[in-house]
């Protein structure tokens, strides 16, 4: 059997990423407690895969090793949040950029501006010191994670995308029709994102105006 890509880093790999996991379950279950709304819907995590990694190695034309799977390439720590609401995202992310301990070293908006496909989400690769030296012989070592955030809506599209992406034997007459297809899905699932963001701001705002009210008016007994 071949040496794991990782060697004897994927115990630190998985030490980092329920390190991130739990700082951001807490800040999700502090933000339910004072408000009464969660963070985000829900979050999967993941360490990549061996032979999915190697194969990232083997397109990018790096030699398959340690120093490629963990330095080279940043996803070796995937994870991905589902949000309720688009406003949920970028807080979320104002979280991400102040965990200590983590810089972001790249970000990409594709919320904001989508891919052609109609693709969205937010994508943050976060670099992030620990005391265990790295595969460069770094100490305190640096390691890497790709954090991905979309609403529900994008998710749902972003998951059935992916499954008809890789379907076999459709042909070339129909993948355009397909594709023009899949974008006005994307199209009408941003339209709904923005549309239940503006019904949330709309209650927020009736609820305050209705607190605001209670204080103009004393009990007379």
């Amino acid at each position: 059997m071949n040496e794991s890509i990782y060697a004897s880093w994927k115990p630190v790999l998985e030490k980092i990423m329920h390190r991130l996991v739990d700082y951001l379950e807490n800040k999700n279950a502090e933000k339910k407690a004072s408000t009464g709304e969660s963070a985000f819907e829900h979050i999967n995590y993941r360490i990549k895969g061996e032979e999915s990694m190697r194969d990232k190695c083997r397109r990018k034309e790096i030699p398959e090793t340690p120093e490629s799977a963990l330095c080279t390439i940043h996803d070796a720590i995937g994870i991905r949040i589902v949000c309720c609401f688009l406003d949920d995202v970028y807080d979320l992310v104002d979280v991400i950029r102040n965990i200590p301990g983590v810089r972001v070293a790249k970000e990409k908006d594709f919320i904001t501006s989508a891919k052609p496909s109609g693709y969205r989400s937010y994508h943050l690769i976060l670099e992030i010191e620990d005391e265990t030296t790295d595969a460069l012989g770094n100490t305190p070592g640096h390691y890497y994670a790709e954090v991905q955030l979309r609403t529900i809506a994008m998710d749902f599209w972003a998951s059935l995308e992916h499954k008809m992406r890789y379907k076999k034997n459709i042909p070339a007459e129909q993948m355009k029709y397909l594709q023009d297809e899949l974008y006005d899905c994307a199209e009408q699932s941003a339209a709904l994102d923005k549309r239940m963001q503006s019904i949330r701001n709309l209650i927020a705002e009736n609820k305050e105006e209705e607190e605001e009210t209670k204080g103009f008016f004393l009990p007379l007994f």
